[in-house]
């Protein structure tokens, strides 16, 4: 069984990087922005709360996220083990999983704050199906038109200059302090985000003494 927790600025890409290890691996990817979007596309009244929240480009709640980390690893669905990107968020969630899982190791995807600005303010949704897309790495066929649905792509509520400057802050305030206290005991492994996304899972799985990526044909 394998258990990674997988760390990084918004726009690094761990939400691509998880999905890679966990499909060839047979882990189970738990993103706890996934499960915080899927509420606010289902008007739940935890999405409604969490809306609010990342409207204002704020970081949800740790106690929040903290209560939603325990319910899903509680599924148990998790037979040869889990990445999870989101969490932990501060010391004492960082302490408590340390405690209680047992982890492998921290992948920490490093990228420049001038990299983040340009990746992430080119990100877009489409308003139909929730398919994303970044205008640099990943365009649609048809400008402006999701290539599943036909759906209209539109900027995320969160991706504004105003929200990243804070998320970015925030993210330095909690996150850094939390990444140090996993190298102090040698857990991390730190690769570097700007290179494409077929080298950073090369790097990590060498890093990590896991099977040799092959891309898909």
């Amino acid at each position: 069984m394998r258990k990674y927790v997988i760390m990084g600025v918004q726009g690094s890409g761990k939400g691509t990087q998880s999905a890679l290890l966990a499909a060839d691996l047979d882990l189970v990817d738990i993103s706890v922005g996934d499960i915080f979007r899927w509420h606010v596309k289902s008007h739940t009244k935890l999405g409604a709360q969490v809306r609010r929240v990342m409207a204002r480009g704020e970081l949800v709640g740790d106690d929040l996220v903290e209560a939603v980390v325990r319910d899903r690893l509680q599924q148990h669905d998790w037979n040869y083990g889990f990445v999870i990107d989101g969490f932990p968020r501060n010391r004492r969630q960082a302490e408590f999983f340390l405690e209680s899982y047992d982890i492998d190791g921290v992948i920490h995807l490093d990228l420049p704050d001038k990299e983040v600005w340009r990746r992430v303010l080119a990100r877009r949704l489409c308003s139909g199906c929730g398919m994303d897309y970044n205008l640099i790495a990943h365009r649609p066929e048809t400008d402006g038109r999701c290539d599943v649905c036909g759906g209209e792509l539109v900027t995320r509520e969160d991706d504004t200059p105003e929200a990243l400057t804070r998320r970015l802050a925030e993210y330095h305030d909690k996150i850094d302090p939390v990444i140090d206290l996993f190298r102090g005991k040698e857990y991390v492994i730190t690769v570097d985000a700007r290179a494409d996304r077929a080298t950073v899972q090369r790097e990590i799985r060498e890093r990590l003494g896991l099977p040799a990526y092959t891309p898909a044909a």
